[in-house]
C-alpha cells in the first residue's frame, strides 16, 4: 500500500513515554506530577510576590517576571501529553495538534534563551552603571525589549511550523518523545526535508546560538567591570547579584546542549535515554528557576518568608 494514501492526507503520530516501562507508568507519574506541581507553584509564586511588593518593581525583577512567565508557558505546553501518556497511555496525536504543540515549545524556549540574555544585560548596567541603572533601563526599555523578544520568537518559528505543514507522511508516524519537537517531527517525513532542516538550524543559530555567544560576551564585561572594583568587598558583592542568573543559565543551555549531542551522536544509545535528556531539557529549567532565585536572591525569599508567617498566624 502506498504511504500517500487518503488518510495520509490527515496523518497521526504516537508519542512516547519510556519504553518497556508501560506498566510502571503509574508511579513513574507521581514524579512528574510533584515536578509540574512544583514548578507551576514556584513560578506563580515569583510572580505574585513580584506583582504585589512595590519594592520589587524594579529591572531585575521585571526580566524575573518574563522568565517566570516564560517556564509557566513551557511547563503548561508539554503537561497535556505527558499525562495523556502516563496517566491515560493515550499516545495518538494528530497532526495539526502535534504542530501546535512543537510551536510553542520552540516559541517558548527562544523567549527562555532571550530572556537569560536580557537579565545578563540588566546584570551589566547594574554592575557598570549603578547610579544611572534606573534611567537606563525604563518601563518602557523593558516593555520594548520584552516585545522584540516576543516577537523574535513567534516570527522564527512560524516558517519552520508551515514548512513541517507542506511535507508528506505516512498515515501513522511513531516519534521519539512524549511531546512534539521540530527534530522529531522531520524524521518522520517521507519526502525530502532539506529545506525544513536547513531552516531549523537556522532557527537555532539566530536564537540559542546567538544568545549565548552575546551572554559569554556580556559575562566577559560583567567580569572585566567587577576587577575594575577597587574593593574587594565591592567586588563580591557585584560578583554575587549574577549567581542566580548563571545558575539559570547553566540550567536551561546544559540539558540543551546533552541533548543535542545524544541527538546527533547517540544513535546507539538507549531510546529510554533520549526520553530522558528530552525531559530534563524541558522540564528541569521550570523546575530550578524559582527554587534558585527563591533561595539566593534575599528580597524574593524574605518576601516569600514573610507572606508564609503572615498566613500562619
Amino acid at each position: 500500500m502506498s504511504v500517500f494514501n487518503s488518510s495520509a492526507l490527515y496523518p497521526h503520530f504516537l508519542l512516547t513515554g519510556l519504553s518497556g516501562l508501560e506498566s510502571r507508568y503509574s508511579l513513574i507519574s507521581i514524579p512528574i506530577f510533584l515536578v509540574y506541581a512544583t514548578s507551576i507553584a514556584g513560578n506563580i509564586t515569583i510572580l505574585l510576590i513580584i506583582r504585589t511588593e512595590p519594592s520589587l518593581h524594579q529591572p531585575m525583577y521585571y526580566f524575573l517576571s518574563m522568565l517566570a512567565l516564560t517556564d509557566l508557558g513551557l511547563s503548561t505546553t508539554t503537561l497535556p501529553t505527558m499525562f495523556s501518556i502516563f496517566w491515560f497511555h493515550a499516545r495518538e496525536i494528530s497532526f495539526n495538534a502535534c504542530l501546535v504543540q512543537m510551536y510553542f515549545i520552540h516559541v517558548f524556549s527562544i523567549i527562555e534563551s532571550a530572556v537569560l540574555l536580557a537579565m545578563a544585560f540588566d546584570r551589566f548596567v547594574a554592575i557598570r552603571e549603578p547610579l544611572r541603572y534606573v534611567a537606563i533601563l525604563t518601563n518602557g526599555v523593558i516593555t520594548g525589549i520584552g516585545l522584540a523578544i516576543a516577537g523574535r520568537a513567534l516570527a522564527l518559528v512560524f516558517p519552520a511550523s508551515f514548512l513541517l505543514k507542506r511535507l508528506q507522511y505516512r498515515s501513522v508516524n511513531i516519534l521519539s518523545y512524549p511531546f512534539c519537537l521540530h527534530q522529531d517531527l522531520i524524521k518522520t517525513t517521507v519526502s525530502s526535508r532539506r529545506v525544513s532542516s536547513i531552516y531549523g538550524l537556522m532557527v537555532v543559530i539566530c536564537s540559542m546560538g546567538l544568545d549565548s555567544v552575546l551572554l559569554l560576551l556580556s559575562y566577559i564585561l560583567i567580569l572585566g567591570t567587577v576587577l575594575s572594583i577597587a574593593s574587594k568587598t565591592e567586588r563580591v558583592k557585584a560578583l554575587n547579584t549574577c549567581i542566580s542568573h548563571i545558575c539559570a543559565v547553566l540550567t536551561f543551555y546544559t540539558p540543551m546542549i546533552g541533548l543535542s549531542m545524544i541527538h546527533r551522536y547517540g544513535q546507539n544509545v538507549s531510546p529510554i535515554v533520549h526520553v530522558l535528556m528530552a525531559n530534563v531539557y524541558l522540564l528541569v529549567p521550570p523546575l530550578m528557576n524559582p527554587i534558585v532565585y527563591s533561595v539566593k536572591t534575599k528580597q524574593i525569599r524574605d518576601r516569600i518568608l514573610k507572606k508564609f508567617k503572615q498566613q500562619k498566624f
